[in-house]
């Protein structure tokens, strides 16, 4: 099967004062027709960052390097007018906060209709049915109402309702949902991660999940990625990683996902934070957090490499993977 998308020593730097900072280092993936991959961390991991390079949005102060393909276009050599030609129409983005996503000024239906006029060249009318039958598609009801409404005038599951209906407007090939439930409350978040795999399933789409809780990945997700500070750590399918987690930072995000069986047990908590891009430590990024740390660890930063059929981990623990090849996962 064809990759939709292949991302190849992804690298994302930000200009300081006189010197750059590297916020994702050297991030390779592939994803497949309708295949769905996670992308998992905690806060200043790279995540978001990594899902806005992607999408070609970053500031003027951040410069990307390597390869990124996008049905076999090369996204970084395109202009700024090409981008703006596949982006809403071949790779639509659903963004953390819809409040902040949407333009308070313009009604939802204007909004949703300027996707379909900028890509498809639709008339007014034509736009407007669409528009109602793309509210109706997520679950809106009175589509007709809401059609004239203004963002401040809608719920939080509603407004996210509202991002999703902009950006399968076009049926894109990738969608990227960036921690789409964050904001949102329980009962919502189900509801939303429901219909973000109903549209997969329905259109066909490939799908990257940008998300800190790990429920969510074994929900909607074919593959996971495990971020710390700028780089892939392990990469799985997500019946393996959750059930035999090889990298002793997935295994402590895994404890310290809350669980039933736990009952009133206090949640496992991993010590320390995430480094800052400005003051990486030497060797492997995790060990002044790993409580399985040896004295290569200070040393040297390990290679993302096979440990077996099933995972890639970045760790010195496994001696038969320091003599097997890299791997892009």
């Amino acid at each position: 099967m064809v990759n939709v998308l292949e991302v190849t020593g992804l690298t994302t730097q930000f200009s300081k004062e006189s010197s750059k900072v590297t916020v994702v280092d050297q991030l390779d993936l592939y994803l497949k027709k309708g295949e769905s991959l996670g992308i998992v961390g905690e806060s200043g991991c790279g995540k978001s960052v990594t899902s806005l390079s992607i999408m070609r949005l970053l500031d003027h102060n951040g410069t990307l390097t390597g390869s990124i393909r996008l049905n076999g276009k090369d996204v970084l050599a395109l202009s700024e007018n090409e981008m703006r030609d596949i982006r809403g129409k071949e790779m639509a983005m659903i963004f953390q906060e819809p409040m902040t996503s949407l333009n308070p000024v313009l009604t939802i239906g204007r909004q949703i209709s300027e996707v379909l006029e900028e890509h498809e060249g639709k008339s007014k009318a034509e736009c407007k049915e669409r528009v109602i039958e793309l509210l109706n598609q997520v679950g809106i009801s009175r589509p007709k109402e809401i059609y004239r409404e203004y963002p401040h005038r809608l719920s939080g599951g509603m407004r996210q309702r509202v991002m999703i209906a902009m950006a399968i407007a076009c049926n894109p090939d990738l969608l990227v949902a960036d921690e789409p439930t964050t904001a949102l409350d329980v009962t919502i978040q189900a509801q939303i991660l429901d219909l973000i795999k109903k549209i997969r399933t329905d259109f066909g789409m490939s799908l990257i999940m940008i998300t800190h809780d790990l429920g969510v990945v074994a929900e909607v997700c074919d593959r996971v990625m495990v971020m710390y500070a700028g780089q892939v750590i392990e990469s799985a399918d997500v019946r393996t990683l959750l059930r035999s987690p090889k990298h002793p930072y997935t295994v402590g995000l895994i404890q310290s996902s809350p669980h039933k069986s736990k009952g009133q047990h206090r949640l496992h908590s991993i010590s320390g934070s995430v480094p800052t891009p400005e003051d990486m430590p030497s060797g492997c990024r995790f060990a002044p957090r790993c409580d399985k740390v040896m004295p290569v660890c200070l040393e040297r930063n390990p290679a993302l490499q096979q440990v077996d059929q099933e995972s890639a981990c970045r760790c010195w623990l496994y001696e038969e993977y320091k003599e097997s090849s890299v791997v892009i996962i």
